[in-house]
């Protein structure tokens, strides 16, 4: 029996959902019991895969291609497909309307959540009464959304590509630095912010430290929320509107040598930039999912700070990760912690003098992240869809 299955948000390789749907898509291209497509419209300026897995991708990406054609030609009113749906849930667990403008439902309809508050608001029971389930990418998600009565709640985490994130001989680029990365859009929930607070510091009591960093943010004013925290000096912006990396780290007092901004990196490009690192840090206030991109440095056998709050949680088990265990309550926003500046400057400590140990710990997060990949994400959303 095929499965046939439609996701409304896109496949790409530049963020968290187009890596998530490119992902489902290559797993699923070799299985005859599942029948993808995708609502978006598919582009080569935004996937960036090698010949033989966009040929493997043909059958998804001419289905897709149908469905949009049919999508577009309706009128802007509920249309139930006749294909089980996942739909892309965030903060208020709305969806967003199909390409003809419309809502969408399937037979059956599942959202797919990931949000970053604990107020999901008074009409959440209501708000997701249509779908027949909801699948957290997080136990803290799903915790939440059972604690506010919410039924028919499935935990699956998203996943690593193990051909591509895993341990392997680094090639020395930088052999007398200590390399830290930092990665994921800057935000305020995202916690450059307290990267950059720490860093200041670090950098200045060992001159051969150097952070790597991947803030690259498709939408700019999101950034701007950095500079409502106060931890830092302000981030400041070119004149075409982007966030200024380098002048933000050089107004913190952090030498250009020991700053490197990578820019928007395709997805399958960090694996040999990970494997150069000898940290990785993320104290990041929430995240809804498992965080993408510290499960890749995990995955590549990075030694790497975690906060403990959210969905973190699902990575830090026994000697996976340093935890960052002070995670005050942040009373803005309801589920955000904030991290100490100075628990971070020892995690950083630790991993910089104690080598050994800095190691143990990568051997033990990539040993985790070998067993949560993409391949089981699939298989457990392919078995939620076959009950249903």
């Amino acid at each position: 029996m095929t499965h046939h299955v439609v996701m409304d948000w896109p496949a790409t390789s530049i963020h968290g959902w187009g890596v998530y749907g490119l992902n489902l898509a290559l797993s699923w291209a070799p299985d005859p019991g599942v029948a993808l497509a995708t609502t978006h419209e598919i582009s080569s300026n935004s996937v960036f895969i090698d010949p033989l897995r966009w040929r493997a991708l043909f059958p998804f990406i001419i289905r897709s291609r149908d469905l949009r054609q049919r999508l577009l030609k309706e009128k802007p009113t509920e249309m139930v497909l006749n294909s089980a749906i996942l739909t892309s849930l965030g903060n208020d667990l709305k969806s967003q309307p199909g390409p003809h403008g419309g809502p969408l439902s399937g037979q059956p309809s599942l959202g797919v959540v990931f949000f970053e508050t604990e107020d999901l608001g008074r009409d959440a029971r209501k708000t997701v009464a249509r779908h027949n389930c909801i699948i957290a990418g997080s136990s803290w998600n799903a915790e939440v959304l059972r604690a506010h009565g919410i039924p028919r709640v499935e935990t699956v985490l998203q996943g690593i590509d193990a051909t591509q994130f895993h341990p392997a001989p680094k090639r020395g680029l930088f052999p007398d630095r200590f390399l830290v990365f930092s990665g994921g859009k800057l935000e305020p929930r995202k916690g450059q912010d307290n990267v950059m607070a720490a860093w200041r510091i670090f950098a200045a009591r060992h001159p051969d430290a150097m952070l790597i960093a991947a803030w690259d943010n498709l939408w700019p004013e999101i950034a701007r929320g950095i500079n409502s925290i106060g931890r830092t000096a302000p981030l400041p912006f070119t004149q075409d509107g982007k966030p200024d990396m380098n002048g933000w780290a050089a107004a913190n007092g952090i030498k250009p040598e020991q700053f490197l901004n990578l820019g928007l990196v395709p997805n399958a490009s960090m694996p040999t930039i990970l494997r150069e690192m000898d940290a990785a840090l993320f104290p990041n206030r929430c995240e809804g999912g498992t965080n993408l991109v510290a499960m890749e440095a995990m995955a590549c056998g990075v030694p790497t700070i975690l906060s403990a709050n959210s969905g973190h949680l699902d990575l830090l088990q026994d000697g996976t990760a340093l935890a960052l265990t002070d995670q005050r309550p942040i009373p803005s926003v309801s589920g955000w912690r904030e991290s100490n500046i100075e628990e971070i400057l020892a995690a950083l400590e630790t991993l910089y003098t104690d080598r050994a140990k800095a190691r143990e710990i990568g051997a033990a997060g990539a040993k985790l992240l070998a067993g949560l990949t993409w391949a089981k994400t699939a298989a457990e959303m392919k078995h939620i869809i076959s009950k249903l």
